[in-house]
């Protein structure tokens, strides 16, 4: 079965094509596990043949290695054959290896330390560094990156950080869409918070949301993606699974949000799990069909370390999922009565 393509055109610029299925590309950078080069290429090869059109990836997966691993794979590749992402806020510094970021997440990668930026000058060069990492002279999309609570600590250092961006990288976005350099921008993050904040101050037209919007977690309904289909917004989802959970199952040491699920998680789990199975539905594509039923969303991307992931990911991206499990779903207060479904 053939994965199906969204069309996104929020500026009557002609869009961009995302296939349902993207591709995530942080695991290319060795994050949590060290792969072979061979194996990059393969997950790669495995993905393209699937029929992925839609590459995400970010300066700060592997400190490069994701972004020029890219580069050997799309260079034999026709340019508009494919849609490319990748992200700006973070610039990289050679440091000596004592004293290198990432050390326990990313492994066997260059020796960096990250430099928070979103200033107007710091877009430009990080998007001329990943340019070269690529290999490309284009790329499609840029995503401010991580302007989040989870990854700036507190919400006062957040505040400072979004007051930063909007000042500077907000305007440098803007004016490389305006010229055509890219085709569009947004943000890349956690919380569904801080995206509602930058699109009621700004003209974004796309926001990758991480783990946010899923089978678990539905507050994003609330008011952001309302504000955003009314406003023509696009919505890549990341994290469909909520770091593991909604793939694994509750099982022991099953993770959510990047740590072991606590109690209440493994039992909410658990009883969606138990509806699923009533149904001849596996709750992995349950997970990644749910947040293509809303009108904004234009992808899913979910992680995979190797072919065999990726295979899972094309069987759930292309599974059927009967009207009444979502409707059982909702019945036993498993899903909000809002979420769109059809």
């Amino acid at each position: 079965m053939e994965l199906a393509i969204r069309h996104w055109d929020r500026l009557g610029n002609g869009g961009l094509d995302f296939t349902e299925l993207g591709f995530g590309s942080a695991p290319l950078g060795n994050l949590y596990r060290s792969i072979s080069d061979a194996e990059a290429e393969a997950l790669l090869e495995a993905a393209w043949a699937s029929g992925v059109r839609y590459f995400d990836t970010a300066p700060l997966y592997g400190f490069g290695l994701s972004e020029t691993r890219l580069n050997r794979f799309l260079r034999g590749k026709t340019r508009d054959d494919y849609v490319i992402s990748t992200k700006v806020g973070r610039l990289l510094r050679a440091v000596p290896q004592e004293q290198r970021d990432g050390t326990g997440k990313w492994f066997d990668v260059p020796s960096r330390a990250e430099v928070y930026d979103y200033g107007y000058d710091a877009v430009f060069r990080s998007m001329e560094f990943s340019l070269e990492r690529l290999g490309l002279d284009r790329v499609d999309i840029l995503y401010a990156h991580d302007l989040d609570v989870f990854n700036h600590g507190s919400q006062a250092t957040l505040d400072a950080r979004l007051a930063e961006f909007m000042a500077g990288g907000y305007r440098a976005l803007v004016e490389l869409r305006d010229q055509g350099v890219i085709r569009a921008f947004g943000a890349g993050i956690n919380e569904w918070q801080p995206c509602q904040w930058m699109a009621e101050r700004g003209d974004f037209d796309l926001f990758l949301l991480a783990g946010r919007y899923t089978l678990l977690e539905q507050e994003a309904l609330d008011t952001f993606l309302p504000l955003c289909e009314a406003r023509g917004i696009g919505i890549v989802i990341g994290g469909p699974y909520n770091s593991g959970i909604l793939a694994t199952g509750p099982k022991p040491g099953a993770f959510y949000n990047y740590d072991p699920a606590p109690q209440a998680i493994l039992d909410r789990v658990a009883r969606i799990e138990a509806v699923c199975a009533r149904h001849g539905v596996r709750m992995v594509d349950a997970a990644f069909q749910f947040p293509l039923c809303h009108p904004a969303v234009v992808s899913v991307i979910p992680g995979g370390q190797g072919v065999a992931e990726m295979e899972e990911n094309l069987r759930a991206a292309t599974a059927g999922i009967p009207a009444v499990l979502w409707s059982d779903l909702k019945a036993e207060g498993l899903m909000r009565p809002d979420a769109p479904v059809g």
